[in-house]
């Protein structure tokens, strides 16, 4: 392992890969902007899960997003072993002088073995041996819990690399594209609602135990109407998030307007963009929302705020005060699935915190 500081001048090409849920892929989009900056004659390709592709589409520092699809292991091993060898090859044309590997997944050692890059660049894993430590020419501090944000961990890669690196201009970027914000223009004109006005409430995630209970949300919806913006409500197409939303529009004495379920990732950036405020939990539309300069309200339960707050916009993080044991980094209090500190969370404690940034 090395810590020396690589030649720029000399990485032609690099890759970058990032297999994680949505929001942690969005939360690596400052790394292809500051290689880029400190190499612009590089070109950077990324290797993702197909599903999280929108959070990188577009983005001006990526030449080529190749995709690694959840499905393969389902198709079994004649085409499993077919389409992990398309991936190499195509992998293999890329010639990539460095590889960035920015989670502890065992595949991006295999790769850098495979590809045979002249430098790359992975978290130090304690629990892992030689065959981990000896794939890669450097190696940075993984993510604990170290109360640093995942965007100024995630560039810590380029660090050890000798890479300068300013996090105040660490931006993250998302590019809705065209198509989704033609079709939010529509809705929002056929909603009758002014680009700006109005308050945007993603109440829900695909883990449950990161929600604010949908009563809460609906008390939350009758603080905020007599503001007089009208109340979006959005969510993803699974079962579940609507009916967390349909539970919260139920109790709700005030107007909601429903588009859970409505929009793809895309979409709910554009949509997110035009918003005076977003509300909503730990989740990937927090980031996205952050991502698009959109004020935030954070709601988080058991999850580390200070590693996954909203990055780069005006924000409000809202917390329990009375449990010390958070963040507890657990699946609900003794993995129950259930976080008392988010079940309890007063509505007033939200509402001020939306009143903080809406006033400003």
């Amino acid at each position: 392992m090395s810590s020396a500081a690589i030649p720029l001048d000399q990485v032609r090409r690099a890759l970058v890969i990032k297999l994680r849920h949505h929001g942690d892929v969005l939360l690596a989009a400052p790394v292809f902007s500051t290689l880029k900056g400190a190499a612009p004659g590089c070109e950077i390709d990324a290797l993702v899960y197909g599903d999280t592709v929108p959070m990188l589409e577009g983005h001006p520092a990526i030449a080529r997003i190749l995709t690694i699809d959840r499905g393969w292991k389902k198709q079994g091993l004649r085409r499993q072993a077919a389409a992990e060898a398309g991936l190499l090859a195509q992998l293999r044309q890329g010639r990539y002088d460095l590889v960035v590997h920015l989670s502890v997944h065992t595949r991006g050692a295999w790769l850098v073995r495979l590809l045979r890059p002249r430098w790359s660049v992975a978290p130090r894993r304690p629990d892992a041996g030689r065959f981990w430590h000896g794939s890669f020419s450097h190696h940075y501090a993984a993510q604990s819990h170290s109360y640093r944000h995942t965007v100024d961990t995630n560039l810590d890669a380029l660090r050890v690399l000798g890479i300068p690196v300013d996090p105040d201009q660490a931006k993250v970027a998302l590019v809705p594209g065209a198509a989704a914000e033609a079709r939010v223009d529509a809705l929002l004109v056929q909603h009758g609602i002014a680009s700006q006005g109005f308050i945007h409430l993603h109440p829900a995630s695909r883990w449950g135990f990161k929600c604010w209970p949908a009563e809460r949300v609906a008390r939350l919806c009758e603080g905020l109407a007599p503001r007089g913006l009208p109340l979006v409500l959005t969510c993803a197409p699974d079962a579940r998030e609507r009916e967390l939303v349909a539970a919260v529009r139920a109790a709700a004495r005030v107007p909601t307007i429903d588009l859970s379920g409505a929009l793809s990732l895309k979409e709910l950036a554009a949509l997110t963009a035009r918003a005076r405020l977003f509300v909503g939990v730990d989740s990937a539309p927090m980031h996205i929302a952050a991502a698009m300069g959109t004020p935030v309200v954070a709601i988080f339960g058991p999850s580390g705020d200070k590693e996954w707050g909203p990055w780069g916009t005006a924000s409000r993080i809202v917390a329990s005060t009375t449990h010390e044991c958070r963040p507890c980094g657990q699946a609900g209090c003794d993995n129950s699935k259930v976080s008392e500190c988010l079940t309890t969370l007063p509505v007033e404690q939200v509402l001020a915190a939306c009143e903080e940034l809406l006033g400003s």
